[in-house]
């Protein structure tokens, strides 16, 4: 199989390298195709096509309509092999894009039963291996990457593919920077050029999408409540109502949605936000912001927002409050308000819903002489749909900066907890609980500590990595021995950057000789795995198995009783009521023919517990089961609240809190993960950590406060004027009974029992009285984790 021809690579001039802008060469459109799903496109006579499975072992299958709607293999120059049973069967599956492939069927009348199968990476492919064909014909192609649904014991996971295809005639297909395909059959569609404003009815219900088309683009909005302008009276977004009725400098999609009037009427709400980063302290640009700064006469939205406006006796305003989607501000230390490049990329939207009949306005800005619009002014696309589309919240999620952006995702246990909760949180990509109201976090706390709770973990990452030399790179990749790691152990362990800073914590469960599945907190994690697997030449694939395997987890001391009722184990694998701690068995429900879940004790409470994987289409079945037998004997739902509660009692850390990649095991409180000693064999970061280990300069440490005043992370902690270290976690333990927290001090002042403060407000004027204590604070010799209770 060949390297792929043709590949996005960053956008770069003069040292600026921008990996959020991919370039590719010019004729050349690039289509992802998830796992399990599919795509169609257009393709014309004479335009080369590139496969790409950027993972390996991901097989694919391929079909090409002619215009008269026949099928045949040989219009790309190859062999084919019948009915297209993988796509047939993709396309039943319910996805997403599977919906998308069946209408652009349905509108050419092709009849994909009919199509000749062309098959892809049949014989296993590596990372990184294309294929490539010619067109010998106009007419529709559709790829899909079939998969059934993975076992949680088993390993083939789906994963994306990519579609290249280099156009014979550039001006066919995709034009480069034109707007992406709508959501839907917009009502109204305007493009709005740089230095331009358009004005727009919308009616209660309808969905306004604002659109960044080639990124870097800033947009100034307003809405005005049409009931208000009917009587005279103007009623618009007020930025300064919306911060304080919201408690955030902008909504979001979720619970603390809306944009609000000065009378506190809600007019919109954001619905996705694929960007996220946005301003509401400025102006839209002024003719005076230009003037001051040397260009009178500069063209500037809030004078275009006047002219535009005024078909609506709208009276005109200096300078227009708005809401400037995309426009990247922040404050500093001193209040400040300064400016960078915008966040957005080609393509990013917010999609707002308009809760009463409005005018609304938007603008494409025109800056050219700040960083407002990368230097770059470029053009808006607004759209609107009719209200009953089927939007979902969504907050824009990418796995590394140069990714596709992915909408926020349900989790397969989420119509479960929603039974009990509409409190959720955006986290990683998925929605999760955070609270549930009618229990409280510190009911859902006692819970756990008195008998037993149950959450939805399904975010953890999870990567499968497999193949000869699967423990080769794991040896390499992480700080943990994974030489002693038997079969059905688990290992907790960190994983390390070269200057010994951290990548990530997670755990890694050894399902066979050369199977290993690495889970953690972040999708950095796993593809520094994939990366290092390359670099090394190593015979080993790294997929993402996230979506194939949800997971929950059960903790409190009556996790073992509720979980030994449910799942039944074969002789060869080790019971529930009888798994060590850090082992994981394979078991089913009920008995033999059972739906298969791998169950590992292990958890981040700090209690006895377990979690239990299956696949997303099982979720319910298992919820169910333990909710049914759980409930009788007081188990509650948990949410991320209460969550991290008993993790900062347990002293388990968090990432971005503990640890970030400037921070090495030790810091982070979690050297043990570093057996320098019995670890003989090198890993990355080995030498850095070995200097700091032998110099350390940081350490993690537990505090006790006095009064009732909980400490924010990232307070500082200091001796005497001296700032010695910061707050990374603190709460009021209610176990304890008093406030508790943990920070990183210079070592000098890290020993236990030392007197400190932690400063708040400009950390001189307020100090809160501390005493540096032993953690965990919470069963610090873990006897209730290892189910000994008193």
């Amino acid at each position: 199989m060949n390297k792929p021809s043709f590949i996005e690579h960053p956008w770069e001039r003069a040292g600026v390298v921008a990996p959020g802008l991919p370039i590719l060469p010019h004729g050349v459109e690039r289509h992802p195709v998830p796992g399990g799903g599919s795509r169609a496109v257009p393709i014309f006579k004479g335009d080369e096509i590139s496969v790409v499975d950027r993972d390996g072992l991901q097989p694919g299958e391929m079909v090409v309509f002619a215009p008269d709607r026949t099928s045949d293999a040989g219009y790309l120059g190859t062999t084919g092999h019948g009915k297209p049973q993988g796509i047939i069967d993709t396309l039943a599956n319910g996805s997403r894009s599977g919906a998308k492939v069946l209408a652009a069927l349905s509108a050419a009348g092709f009849d994909i039963g009919k199509g000749d199968a062309i098959k892809l990476f049949e014989g296993g492919s590596r990372p990184g291996d294309s294929v490539d064909f010619t067109a010998e014909t106009d007419g529709l192609l559709i790829l899909a990457a079939p998969s059934a649904p993975m076992s949680p014991e088993t390993q083939d996971t789906a994963t994306d593919l990519a579609l290249y295809i280099r156009r014979a005639d550039p001006n066919m297909g995709k034009v480069p920077g034109q707007p992406a395909d709508p959501l839907a059959d917009p009502l109204h569609d305007a493009n709005i050029q740089p230095g331009n404003a358009h004005a727009y009815e919308v009616k209660a219900g309808e969905y306004i999408q604002i659109l960044d088309v080639q990124g870097r683009e800033c947009s100034d909005f307003q809405a005005f409540s049409l009931r208000a302008l009917d009587k005279g009276i103007e009623r618009e977004i007020d930025p300064t109502t919306t911060r304080s009725l919201m408690g955030s400098l902008y909504p979001g999609p979720g619970i603390f949605s809306k944009y609000w009037s000065v009378d506190q009427e809600p007019l919109v709400e954001i619905i996705q936000d694929t960007c996220g980063r946005h301003d509401t302290f400025g102006l839209a640009c002024t003719a005076r912001y230009y003037e001051d700064l040397g260009y009178p006469g500069h063209v500037n939205c809030s004078d275009n927002m006047n002219a535009d406006l005024a078909r609506f006796d709208i009276r005109p305003r200096g300078g227009w409050p708005a809401i400037n989607f995309f426009f990247n501000t922040m404050l500093d230390d001193t209040n400040a308000i300064g400016m960078d490049d915008p966040w957005s990329r080609p393509g990013d939207y917010v999609l707002l819903r308009a809760l009463s009949d409005l005018v609304c306005v938007s603008t494409a800005c025109p800056c050219d002489v700040d960083p407002a619009n990368g230097w770059n002014p470029t053009d808006i696309q607004v759209r609107t749909y009719r209200a009953n589309e089927d939007f979902q919240r969504s907050v824009g999620y990418r796995k590394s900066a140069e990714a596709d952006v992915e909408e926020t995702k349900k989790t397969a246990f989420h119509d479960c907890f929603a039974r009990h909760t509409e409190d959720f949180v955006e986290y990683a990509g998925y929605w999760l609980p955070n609270t549930f109201p009618s229990i409280g976090s510190i009911g859902e706390y006692w819970a756990v500590r008195e008998k037993a709770a149950v959450m939805d973990l399904s975010p953890l990452r999870k990567y499968e990595v497999t193949g000869p030399d699967a423990e080769e790179l794991m040896q390499a990749c992480v700080t943990r021995n994974m030489k002693k790691l038997s079969v059905g152990q688990v290992s907790y362990t960190a994983m390390c950057y070269e200057h010994g800073g951290m990548i990530d914590d997670g755990t890694v469960y050894r399902l066979g000789e050369t199977n290993f599945r690495w889970i953690g907190g972040n999708d950095t994690s796993g593809l520094w795995l994939k990366e290092q697997a390359q670099k090394r030449g190593l015979n080993a694939w790294v997929r993402n198995s996230t979506d194939q395997l949800h997971n929950i987890a059960v903790q409190g001391r009556l996790s073992r009783d509720i979980l030994s009722q449910i799942f039944w184990t074969p002789p060869t694998q080790t019971k529930v009521e009888d798994l060590p701690w850090f082992r994981l068995t394979v078991a089913r429900v009920g008995d033999v023919s059972g739906t298969s879940v791998v169950i590992s004790r292990t958890g981040y409470s700090g209690e006895l517990g377990y979690e239990i994987f299956c696949h997303p289409k099982d979720a319910v079945e298992i919820f169910d089961k333990v909710w049914e037998v759980g409930e009788p004997m007081g188990m509650k739902p948990l949410g991320l609240g209460a969550l991290d509660m008993m993790r900062i009692e347990a002293g388990l850390i968090f990432a971005g809190s503990e640890f970030d990649d400037t921070t090495d095991p030790w810091e982070a409180g979690i050297g043990f993960t570093v057996p320098l000693k019995s670890k003989e064999d090198d890993f990355i970061g080995r030498a850095a950590l070995e200097e700091r280990k032998a110099h350390p300069h940081r350490k993690l440490v537990g505090f006790e406060i006095e009064g009732g005043t909980v400490p924010s992370p990232g307070d500082c902690v200091r001796m005497g004027k001296a700032q010695v270290g910061e707050i990374t976690s603190a709460m009021k333990s209610p176990y304890l009974g008093k406030v508790i927290a943990l920070g990183r001090v210079a070592v000098t002042h890290a020993e236990v029992g030392t007197e400190i403060e932690i400063g708040q407000l400009d950390g001189m004027q307020k100090r809160l009285k501390a005493r540096i204590v032993p953690f965990p604070h919470f069963d610090p010799t873990k006897e209730r984790v290892k189910g000994n209770y008193a």
